[in-house]
């Protein structure tokens, strides 16, 4: 019997190594990232979270063993509260007076007129502004009180002036405050108004300038629009650093006199730290944060609109 040989041998199929689950790529993902969540779980959702449970307890800082569950009873309680809405009304005040108009408004002219002055101009316009923004916000608070109260700086400019004076701090105390933040907070919209107009090519205003466009024609309907992005973006960040302003307007009048400029945040220090209401206090407190989610809604709808 004779031997068949053997026929040729299959051929080698490589074989390609196991591919990881997906659950498993995004655990290893993520690894790196871990001490940076955790952080942020520990001292940012965790003090979160653990305020949103006391708004809904009657927690309180003396005289009080134990807390209680109460429900929505705090934020029934807030709005039926005279002083809370007119805590709400002045914080709107506040807001619009000293950032939506005051800040935004004064950053954006100051920032189109720097960029047509001259460099000594620019540099002394500049160092002043910026300083005023870069001051303590209860060293500010200081100086704009002894410019406001009673004889003080402004009251001196309209003595010289031969006008009549008066104490500010009690006649108009929300204006002297909203003021005040003008003053504080003008440098950061100049700032970015200033970047956004350099954005903006020369060949544009030049074209719009040689057929005639005036200087108000051209910023209503060349440079405005072409910003509006940065428009919006300022817009949300000074309203949510205007809704939280504390120490300047404590330092100034301390929500006074009576309640005529007790903002809400100054409504919820109140409750919380004087009248030892942590409860209530916190339940304001979140009030505060839906405010200044609706503004922000608002503003992220607007940086969503296309040019």
């Amino acid at each position: 019997m004779t031997d068949v040989p053997p026929g040729p041998a299959a051929p080698h199929k490589p074989t390609h190594p196991t591919r990881p689950h997906p659950v498993a790529r995004s655990l290893a993902r993520l690894l790196p990232l871990s001490p940076a969540l955790i952080i942020l779980l520990l001292f940012l959702a965790g003090p979160i979270g653990y305020c949103v449970y006391l708004a809904f307890t009657d927690l309180q800082l003396t005289g009080q063993a134990h807390s209680s569950f109460v429900g929505f009873a705090n934020f029934r309680a807030a709005f039926k509260d005279t002083e809370f809405l007119n805590a709400v009304w002045l914080t709107l005040v506040f807001t619009v007076l000293s950032s939506l108009v005051g800040q935004n408004t004064l950053g954006l002219a100051l920032a189109s007129l720097m960029q047509r002055a001259s460099k000594p101009v620019r540099t002394l316009t500049g160092a002043i502004v910026i300083t005023a923004w870069v001051l303590p916000e209860v060293v500010a608070g200081f100086l704009l009180y002894a410019f406001f109260r009673r004889e003080g700086t402004l009251d001196a400019i309209l003595e010289w002036l031969h006008l009549p004076s008066q104490n500010w701090l009690y006649t108009l105390p929300i204006l002297a405050v909203s003021f005040a933040n003008v003053w504080r907070g003008t440098a950061f919209s100049m700032l970015v108004y200033s970047a956004a107009l350099n954005e903006i090519p020369k060949e544009i205003t030049e074209a719009a300038e040689v057929d005639g466009a005036g200087g108000w024609r051209r910023m209503w309907h060349i440079t405005l629009p072409m910003i509006r992005r940065s428009i919006g973006t300022n817009l949300m960040l000074n309203t949510l650093q205007t809704l939280s302003v504390f120490g300047l307007i404590w330092v100034m009048t301390r929500g006074g006199p009576g309640n005529r400029s007790q903002t809400l945040p100054l409504f919820m220090y109140e409750q919380a730290f004087q009248n030892s209401m942590i409860g209530y206090g916190t339940a304001v407190a979140l009030l505060l944060l839906l405010v200044g989610a609706l503004f922000s809604l608002v503003y992220v709808r607007l940086l969503r609109t296309e040019v």
